[in-house]
């Protein structure tokens, strides 16, 4: 049976009887407090005791919550192989919706010259355009996951998806190409959106690090394997198949979806063990009790929970420092990102001489600087929070993710440095890759480390932060690419490079100092950033 907490007429606020929604709850709520989320909080994770609501005359209720701190049904007690499981699942619908961001790159060629495209704008727009949904998506599938669930959105996000790209493949011009295109990358956003989320619901602080950094690998890794796989099926089939390929890869992973995919969002996970408790309840005919859970906050419509969600990215960006200097500068570091995607077949077609297939291969010191390193760093977060957490009398912070983000803030301008100066010299091709790699580096510490940050600050608004973060990111690296070709050829691949090396030296290394110095001052002052009282210690279960 469910733990409850009975309150008694004079201590209650009106409720309705059937609950048919929930959200996360208000920052000013009383039950916020005592929130079963909070973490690293001096009260329990798993009690209310002490808890005070204003007084009405309705009848008793019951408060829906965890059995204690070992509920099996909390995702924070399921077996390690559930969450693996899980966490497997979302990150590949994470890397499949990538992979497609990109995988038409080296087809470019083939579609300009079947729907008679001249403009190098319309080129790019082909395949950035898919990023630029990126942007708008996550701002209303982030929120809606915080209020219906994480896996109906991932689910039915996948699904959209593989639906439209499967369109895309059947483009008869460039306008239905583009415009599939965009459709396809709404539903592709959907991981992006909660990907970052489920692993929060299921991992502690302490545990969390490691599976992040493999699921952020996802989103930076596919857009580099996307172009090798794409060049080899454009040079010996069709770039119809492009599209295709990655769509029945899409529908084989919803199928896994389906079975090894379960909700985690625990504000949903106690409203369904609230249905059953009414169940019960009606069936004996006992006396007329409200049942609610511990999240939901009063009387308040469905339209105006959804408003809210809907409107919470847009809040936490435009009020919150954190969310606004982190937004920027990821924005910054996914645009270098598909920037590089965009130029790697110019300057190994053009500039080395190489066909599109052996061109696409050089990808791969992208992708390996991306996937050594994310190895590496995966060992090391939780290793060195746990560090910085021990040395501050058990306590964890936001900030003690920042140490692995600083050599990342350094690797990004050499790799530009190194791969920009060897093309512009015709140096040899396997220099020109070295430099990939330390870009590829360089994006994974910072990312990883960053979305790792973002999601420990505001732990029961990670999807609707992820959001905030992601539309600007993604506006990015929509329109990085747009403007590549013109400016390379003015600056040659130097100088442009160094621009960009200078800009990601100015804002990387003060960004990661300015946070460690200042973010716990920062959240102090956020209505929905995680606080950590002072002098508290870790909970204790009971």
């Amino acid at each position: 049976m469910a733990s409850t907490a009975r309150q008694s007429s004079s201590d209650v606020s009106t409720l309705h009887e059937q609950v048919p929604f929930t959200s996360p709850p208000d920052p000013d709520s009383p039950l916020q407090a005592n929130n079963p989320q909070n973490e690293d909080s001096v009260a329990s994770p798993q009690t209310l005791s002490g808890q005070k609501v204003p007084s009405t005359s309705e009848p008793d209720i019951l408060i829906v919550n965890w059995d204690g701190p070992d509920d099996p049904e909390n995702p924070r007690n399921w077996s390690t192989k559930k969450k693996w499981a899980a966490a497997a699942t979302v990150s590949a619908f994470t890397f499949i919706s990538p992979i497609s961001s990109s995988m038409v790159a080296p087809a470019a060629a083939q579609v300009a010259e079947r729907f008679g495209i001249t403009s190098s704008v319309e080129a790019a727009m082909t395949i950035s355009v898919f990023v630029l949904a990126y942007a708008v998506g996550p701002l209303f599938l982030g929120p809606l996951s915080e209020i219906f669930g994480r896996v109906h959105i991932l689910r039915g996000g996948n699904l959209w998806f593989a639906a439209w790209n499967l369109g895309c493949g059947f483009a008869q011009s460039k306008s239905q190409l583009i415009a599939f295109r965009f459709l396809a990358g709404l539903g592709g956003s959907a991981p992006l959106a909660t990907g970052g989320a489920v692993l929060s619901d299921m991992w502690t602080p302490e545990q969390r690090g490691q599976a992040i950094a493999i699921y952020s690998l996802a989103p930076l890794l596919g857009p580099v394997i996307g172009p090798v796989a794409g060049g080899w099926i454009a040079e010996r089939s069709t770039w119809r198949w492009v599209f295709w390929s990655t769509t029945i890869a899409a529908i084989v992973i919803q199928i896994f979806g389906l079975f090894m995919l379960q909700e985690t969002y625990a504000p949903i996970l106690l409203q369904q063990r609230a249905k059953r408790i009414r169940k019960q309840m009606d069936a004996e005919k006992g006396e007329n009790r409200q049942v609610r859970t511990a999240y939901q906050n009063g009387d308040v419509s469905l339209a105006e929970f959804i408003r809210k969600a809907l409107v919470r990215p847009f809040v936490l960006f435009a009020q919150e420092p954190i969310i606004q200097l982190i937004g920027l500068y990821l924005a910054f570091i996914y645009g270098v990102i598909y920037l590089v995607l965009t130029t790697i077949p110019g300057i190994f077609t053009y500039v080395y001489h190489e066909n599109v297939g052996i061109g696409g291969l050089n990808y791969i010191g992208l992708g390996l600087g991306l996937f050594i390193t994310s190895q590496i760093n995966a060992r090391l977060l939780d290793r060195v929070y746990i560090h910085f957490k021990n040395r501050n009398g058990g306590v964890g912070r936001p900030e003690f993710r920042l140490p692995t983000v600083f050599p990342g803030t350094l690797l990004l301008p050499i790799g530009l440095l190194m791969s920009g100066w060897a093309a512009e010299k015709h140096v040899h091709w396997i220099v020109v890759d070295i430099g990939l790699a330390f870009i590829g580096s360089g994006m994974i510490l910072t990312f990883q480390g960053m979305q790792t940050y973002v999601i420990d600050a505001f732990t029961m608004y990670a999807a609707s932060a992820l959001a905030a973060v992601s539309c600007f990111r993604s506006l990015a690296g929509f329109g990085f690419p747009l403007f590549a070709p013109a400016m390379y050829d003015a600056l040659g691949y130097g100088k442009g490079n160094t621009i960009l090396a200078a800009c990601a030296f100015a804002i990387g290394p003060p960004a990661v100092f300015a946070f460690w110095t200042y973010g716990e001052r920062l959240r102090g002052m956020s209505r929905h950033a995680h606080k950590i009282p002072a002098g508290a210690q870790p909970a204790q279960k009971a």
